[in-house]
């Protein structure tokens, strides 16, 4: 395993970090995590040297915390860099930092959080910080030996990003980037202004939400002019990799072969390692993915669970494979699996989120917590137009 600068702290960090928002789930509830198999996961994460372990409240509905409580004993918990968040969006009075820190710490089973972040950062976020004085919340927790590190994640603009960044010294920033991503919320400039602030840079999303591991067939042709042999898995991580201010990747690896597919590219990764050669293979596979991907959910999951038992990031993931889909039989199996999701009361299951686009009402309560600001209800209809009722993608979505 490579090991790189994490900010200014001295810790020396596995260039491939295990992101647990979305660890091995059940094969009928796929909302819920396989904890036998999430176990194995994440032991064998640190067993090839993975040392940076990232989770919080809400991940597969607090499971997740609970997991890697379990799956840290026997040694575990030691050889880890172990990152929690808190849950800014269910804060509301500066009583609950220390209600939300002290279940994640019984939770983790842990004395202690490696580095603590405020989570989904953003402009309302910002004044909820200010409202409730929780950077001092932060700090104290920090002198009492419950945190060691400080920072946040973020979903927003550039100039609130940096707001925020110069807000207070902090020592880590988990933000969302890709060669797709680079001008959307941080962005580039982003990237720099914290890392030249010695902030440790963490990165959320480098596959695009598993877009960019699912390339369409003129990907696949610009990859083949390169010397190399690289998966679209390994371009996009390589291409994170390379750059000076990223400090550890995350990555949502589902299985074993994931992990191992994925520890692989990271032994072969480092700053400045890519040549010219490769990053105009990346440029051109930007240019591609930009053309076809209609709506940039991430399937962060943060919008379920649905009133209405809609399974928003399903619906928004076959439109988007559809616009990618070159194959008629695979575009067929598509609107099939629409077609297999409830459209009715009668068929729909609540627990597994399994409706379709037609069942939105409209309610708008997944607008305040999509991080990537998408127009969900607006985007569904246009799900069900496509996909139902026959709409050209073209029609809906023009140059």
């Amino acid at each position: 395993m490579e090991f790189r600068k994490f900010g200014s702290t001295g810790f020396k960090v596995s260039a491939l970090g295990l992101g647990c928002m979305r660890l091995p789930t059940k094969k009928l509830m796929p909302l819920q995590a396989n904890m036998p198999k999430s176990i194995k996961l994440i032991k064998s994460a640190v067993d090839k040297g993975i040392n940076y372990i990232d989770t919080a409240w809400v991940y597969h509905f607090g499971a997740s915390e609970k997991i890697i409580g379990i799956a840290l004993q026997d040694g575990y918990r030691k050889n880890v860099h172990l990152v929690t968040k808190s849950p800014l969006f269910l804060v509301n009075k500066a009583e609950d930092f220390d209600k939300f820190l002290n279940k994640q710490l019984k939770r983790l089973q842990t004395d202690y959080i490696d580095t603590y972040l405020f989570h989904a950062m953003n402009k309302s976020g910002l004044e909820k910080l200010k409202k409730y004085n929780l950077i001092d919340k932060m700090i104290k927790a920090k002198k009492e030996g419950k945190i060691k590190y400080i920072g946040f994640s973020f979903h927003d603009t550039l100039p609130v990003f940096k707001e925020i960044v110069d807000f207070y010294h902090w020592d880590v920033v988990q933000i969302q980037y890709n060669y797709m991503d680079t001008a959307i919320q941080a962005t580039t400039e982003g990237l720099k202004y914290a890392a030249g602030k010695g902030m440790a840079v963490v990165i959320m999303e480098p596959l695009k939400g598993g877009k960019l591991a699912n390339p369409p067939d003129e990907a696949w042709e610009v990859m083949k002019r390169s010397k190399i042999e690289r998966s679209p898995v390994d371009w996009a991580l390589q291409y994170l990799w390379n750059l000076p201010e990223v400090s550890v990747v995350l990555s949502g690896m589902g299985n074993l072969q994931m992990l191992n597919e994925n520890c692989d590219s990271a032994d072969r990764s480092g700053v400045n390692s890519l040549h010219e050669e490769d990053l105009k293979i990346i440029e051109g596979l930007t240019k591609i993915y930009r053309k076809k991907i209609l709506v940039p959910c991430t399937s962060c999951k943060y919008c379920l669970p649905c009133p209405s038992g809609v399974n928003i990031p399903q619906n928004f993931a076959i439109l988007n494979n559809l616009a990618l889909e070159r194959s008629n039989v695979r575009k067929w199996l598509y609107k099939r699996d629409y077609n297999k999701m409830a459209n009715s009361i009668e068929r729909l299951d609540k627990e597994k989120s399994n409706g379709n686009a037609s069942l939105c009402i409209n309610c708008g309560i997944c607008l305040e917590k999509c991080p990537q600001e998408i127009n969900i209800p607006h985007e569904l209809k246009n799900v069900h137009l496509i996909l139902k009722k026959g709409k050209k993608i073209s029609d809906i979505y023009k140059d």
